[in-house]
């Protein structure tokens, strides 16, 4: 179904859409820009999102053991939050990386149907690392495509992201954020938009509160860095892509969470009532 509308264009905008018109292949005016807006939005979206929710870190409620992503925070686990962020962003086929008590997230989100998506799983029969296991989401992929940490709160829009991603022209753009002490997080040392260096929880002197907020955009490519078996994003691949210069950098200013202890889950549980 197609629908009428009237549009205002500049001259020489209006004058490079006609030159475009051959009478067959693009038939006419109204042709022309039907095809050129849908190979723009084609070229700026993603819709596939890898969730590395196989770790096997826990913390303690009411005296009882809950796995990071299965947290309730606002009435939800905060991997259905995750979901939930990437849905309203056009992003619908999921690929969920699970190890550690994965069949309480495989019986919880299912094929995705109930939550208006598709969801893959990926299951590490041992341990992996973040890397290793993209790299067994590896058959799914078939574009660009965003990776997110499963144990972590983000309110980021990927849109924006995604077109700073395809400036820069890298094959893989890391989302950051800023937090007061950041020993216990990938640090991140910026050239211009460029990722000069990238420390996984540095000792001693920490050079920059910038770290890494567990969200990036890849390009299929990227997962030729990745070697096989057990492998860290954080540490075997960032670095390398970093040293050559094929790491950007995106710095956001929206809420930001990590669910990974007692204290993270606390300020998740003031912080986003309501999200």
């Amino acid at each position: 179904m197609k629908e009428r509308i009237t549009i205002t264009i500049a001259t020489d905008l209006l004058e490079e859409i006609d030159n475009k018109v051959d009478g067959t292949t693009i038939k006419n005016r109204s042709h022309a820009i039907e095809l050129f807006l849908a190979k723009s939005l084609q070229r700026q979206s993603v819709s596939q999102a890898v969730i590395l929710a196989g770790g096997p870190e826990e913390i303690e409620i009411e005296r009882k053991r809950v796995h990071a992503p299965m947290v309730i925070i606002n009435k939800k686990p905060v991997l259905e939050h995750i979901i939930y962020m990437l849905k309203r962003q056009g992003i619908n086929q999921i690929i969920i990386s699970v190890g550690h008590k994965k069949d309480d997230i495989m019986q919880h989100f299912g094929d995705g149907s109930h939550f208006g998506i598709t969801i893959n799983y990926v299951e590490e029969d041992e341990p992996l690392g973040t890397a290793g296991a993209l790299k067994k989401a590896s058959e799914y992929i078939t574009n660009t495509f965003v990776v997110c940490n499963g144990d972590e709160l983000k309110d980021i829009d990927v849109r924006d992201m995604l077109d700073f991603h395809r400036k820069q022209g890298s094959s893989a753009t890391l989302a950051l954020t800023t937090v007061s002490d950041a020993k216990d997080y990938g640090v991140v040392i910026l050239n211009g938009n460029k990722v000069y260096r990238f420390i996984e929880k540095p000792t001693g002197n920490i050079p920059s509160n910038l770290i890494s907020a567990g969200l990036y955009l890849f390009e299929p490519e990227m997962l030729n860095n990745i070697p096989e078996g057990y492998a860290r994003l954080e540490e075997d691949v960032f670095p390398k892509l970093a040293q050559s210069e094929d790491l950007s950098g995106f710095v956001f200013y929206g809420k930001w969470q990590d669910i990974r202890s007692k204290e993270g889950y606390e300020k998740a549980r003031q912080q986003w009532e309501g999200f």
